[in-house]
């Protein structure tokens, strides 16, 4: 496995562009295969999540072409199989994507539990809700497999004869990768189909608006209350992938912690709002250009963090959209080890997100974990090089950041975890002025 030395302490400069949104490209790759037509995909991120994707999608029968820098045309005339491949979807939990359209096209899906990172229970619970309200039937399966005797959990989903059927669908949580589901199943469903509590992020309405381009109708995009109405067949379609927001927020946070003026572009302003709120409340500032489309952060930010009315110790947390969003909890706790003043982190929706402030601490930082949701952070901390893990692609990602801001080298092991949601981030950076040293 790969490794990154990182020698920290430098500024960057100059200009970074986001790549395709990591949550969007997932859903919208395996969405495709709800059409015998061509859809072309541009602004794919070259990441190992969606090369495994395209690469499931392939061995379930799609012909996947690259047609160009970050473009994927994906053909599915034939599904030569309803079960996903092992191996690739015990790596990414976003596999569980494809239940969908299989159901809709050869009426039967049979998934394991998807991998993916290690932050916590995620159910399958409200996936199967959905399904089982659109017609389908589930069956449990234990399965042995390979020489080491390993068990696996199969579920295999059945649509009824004559297909899925529009339903009224209520959520039992506002899960993104199950309104997904529902939405790439309703989409091949009889009739009208409303989803409540759904999701509503960005990454979520932009597998509407493919869906849309593939010519389906739906109403309540961005909303928590979609209306989708079925068809049987699907056409060509051309979906460019919104730029990720999340990696803009990565970058704002690496830009403060190593003191640099950093242009970051192909942002959407518009949904860096909460973002941008939550990173003022440590003393981050971003300058927002929407005609162009970028953010600027300043160098000699007084890194502060700001007290609630009263003088009342601050607490960040993580919300469904429109609120702060979970993916980028862990940069914003490293950002706040080093930001003058004391705050409350809390991640509400997976138990295992913070599990990594241990490495933090061992780089010098002041942190208290309370608790699985809970982390005191007091600033501003010297932080000091040394030799970890990337548990997860965000803690990947917020390690990689404290490396830089550190003094002297770290080296950074398990890299395939930042390379899941990052493009060649070490490229990217060194161009910048960073010093990360890849190692293979």
């Amino acid at each position: 496995m790969g490794y990154f030395t990182v020698e920290g302490g430098r500024r960057l400069s100059g200009s970074i562009s986001v790549t395709g949104n990591k949550n969007e490209a997932l859903p919208v790759v395996a969405a495709a295969l709800l059409s015998s037509a061509p859809v072309r995909l541009k602004n794919l991120p070259d990441i190992g999540d969606v090369r495994n994707m395209l690469e499931i999608a392939s061995i379930l029968g799609a012909t996947v072409v690259n047609t160009g820098d970050n473009e994927f045309e994906i053909t599915a005339s034939s599904i030569v199989t309803s079960e996903l491949p092992l191996e690739l979807s015990n790596k990414i939990r976003a596999s569980a994507l494809f239940a969908s359209a299989l159901l809709v096209r050869t009426g039967k899906a049979i998934i394991t539990q998807p991998g993916g990172d290690h932050i916590g229970r995620r159910r399958l619970d409200t996936h199967f809700l959905a399904f089982r309200a659109l017609g389908a039937t589930l069956e449990i399966e234990r399965r042995v497999s390979g020489s080491d005797v390993t068990r696996e959990t199969a579920f295999i989903l059945t649509a009824p004869e004559g297909g899925l059927a529009g339903a009224d669908i209520y959520l039992d949580e506002a899960s993104v990768t199950a309104t997904e589901n529902a939405l790439i199943a309703a989409a091949g469903a009889r009739g009208k189909t409303v989803i409540a509590n759904a999701a509503s992020e960005p990454h979520v309405q932009g597998l509407c608006r493919l869906l849309q381009e593939m010519g389906v109708e739906i109403e309540g995009v961005g909303s928590n209350l979609i209306t989708v109405h079925g068809r049987g067949d699907f056409g060509a379609a051309v979906h460019e992938i919104g730029g990720d927001y999340i990696e803009a927020g990565s970058f704002i946070g690496m830009a403060a912690l190593t003191d640099s003026d950093l242009t970051i572009s192909g942002v959407d302003a518009g949904v860096m709002r909460m973002i941008l709120f939550q990173f003022e409340r440590i003393g981050i500032v971003a300058e927002t250009d929407p005609a162009a489309r970028t953010l600027r952060v300043a160098s000699n930010q007084p890194l502060k963090v700001r007290k609630d009315i009263g003088g009342a110790i601050p607490r960040i947390e993580d919300s469904p959209w429109p609120g702060f969003p979970t993916d980028l909890l862990s940069i914003l706790l490293v950002c706040a080890t080093q930001s003058e003043g004391t705050c409350l982190i809390h991640e509400k929706m997976f138990e295992s997100r913070l599990f990594f402030v241990d490495k933090l601490v061992g780089m010098g930082a002041s942190i208290i974990l309370c608790d699985p949701h809970r982390a005191v952070v007091a600033g501003k901390s010297q932080l000091y090089g040394t030799t970890m893990s990337s548990p997860d692609i965000r803690a990947g990602m917020a390690l990689l950041i404290a490396a830089m801001a550190a003094q002297g080298h770290s080296t950074i092991k398990h890299i395939e975890q930042i390379d899941r949601g990052y493009q060649r981030i070490d490229e990217r950076l060194n161009a910048l002025g960073a010093s990360v040293v890849r190692h293979d």
